[in-house]
């Protein structure tokens, strides 16, 4: 392995370190559009724990996968202005609405 190689993995290990927490920004400006953030559950929260901070989804989707083990139960809450999408009971990813 030479050097080169072990620096692009440090800086790749501590991109995702860094990302590792909630997602968060104030507000962005798209020429005359402006974009509010919303925060959003971060990754390895449980179920209780989304709905104990953001509350009550709007709507919870029909659990897909989960019919073998190389396929767990993939579940979605949509809340107004992100969707969150589980592994079993445990937060994998948040996405913010498109507008």
């Amino acid at each position: 392995m030479n050097l080169k190689s072990i620096l692009v993995g440090a800086a790749l290990a501590a991109a995702a370190f860094t990302m590792a927490g909630e997602a968060r920004a104030d507000e962005l400006t798209l020429g005359k559009t402006v974009v509010r953030a919303t925060h959003v559950p971060e990754r390895g929260l449980s179920m209780g724990q989304v709905e104990g901070r953001f509350g009550v989804p709007l709507d919870k989707l029909p659990t897909v996968g989960g019919g073998a083990p190389r396929q767990p139960p993939i579940n979605r809450w949509r809340y107004n202005g992100f969707t969150v999408y589980f592994e079993r009971d445990r937060v994998i990813h948040s996405v913010r609405d498109g507008g």
